[in-house]
């Protein structure tokens, strides 16, 4: 039975890809913070669900956590054949305004998770001589938007990991994909912190109720019927882990545009011919 570790399966594009890839006939890790504590719920909503989901606790901030579980699901399965990087925070306001301790615990969690869960399975993959791995940008990692500063810092981080990583280990066999969902109406946006550098917004005057007025929009707007449906990310993952391994796009965007799958068809090219210029192609090369 092919497996998959998912991150961030407590609510969100997490939770649903742990029901979908059971559904699927994929034994599911689910991992999740404090499965036993305030997560309790949803552990429990996976495990009552249909396919063979086993929750486990993982914090993808600390090392020892990620490594903890790791090593149990290859201890059981002696492999890892699909890791999704899902799990992520979202810190929205006046980018000036947040403290460098809150940068970093975004990218402790969007970035550093990100590696951290990379390197755990890796290892096992190469020994397989194939895998793949899924990361959760955003299209806040491919165009900035005004107040996403810091959250944006983090995706625009993990799409650069990401590439490198992709050529890096094509020679092993292991594909890297990177899929970049618009707005959509998850738990996301409730992980918002107030900046911890308010004093600064006295000098703002009206601007400083702006980013309110911009979360204001989105909560009001994923009530609509245009809201889109969060099973489009889903989707996106279960067609990329279907897809050739060899063949898969190192970019997949989903929902709301704003001009990405425009960017990330003009760039990729100009990317891929960077290897080249090189002399990387065939060292680099899929065996």
């Amino acid at each position: 039975m092919n497996n998959v570790i998912i991150t961030g399966t407590s609510n969100g594009f997490g939770h649903l890809s742990a029901l979908a890839f059971a559904e699927a006939g994929y034994r599911v890790w689910a991992t999740m913070r404090n499965a036993n504590g305030s997560n309790r719920e949803p552990k429990e909503l996976l495990e009552a669900a249909p396919g063979d989901i086993r929750v486990l606790d993982m914090d993808v901030a600390d090392d020892a956590s990620v490594e903890a579980a790791v090593t149990q699901v290859i201890d059981v399965d002696s492999k890892v054949d699909v890791l999704i990087n899902n799990a992520g925070i979202m810190y929205i306001g006046h980018t000036e305004a947040y403290s460098v301790e809150q940068a970093h615990e975004q990218m402790n969690v969007n970035y550093y998770g990100v590696i951290r869960t990379t390197q755990a399975v890796l290892p096992a993959m190469r020994r397989a001589g194939g895998g793949l791995i899924i990361n959760t940008s955003s299209t806040a990692g491919r165009v900035a938007y005004p107040y996403f500063g810091t959250y944006g810092a983090t995706k625009f981080a993990v799409e650069a990991y990401s590439q490198s990583l992709s050529y890096e280990m094509a020679p092993h066999g292991i594909d890297i994909a990177i899929v970049e969902p618009g707005p959509f109406p998850t738990n996301l946006i409730n992980s918002v912190q107030p900046e911890a550098r308010r004093h600064v917004l006295d000098d703002y005057g009206p601007l400083k109720d702006v980013p309110a007025g911009m979360l204001a929009y989105f909560t009001d707007f994923f009530t609509t019927d245009a809201a889109p449906d969060n099973q489009l990310v889903v989707d996106a993952y279960l067609a990329l882990v279907a897809a050739e391994p060899g063949d898969r796009p190192t970019r997949t965007h989903v929902g709301i545009e704003h001009g990405v799958t425009e960017i990330n068809r003009l760039t990729q090219p100009i990317q891929d011919n960077i290897v080249d210029e090189l002399g990387l192609t065939a060292v680099l090369a899929r065996p």
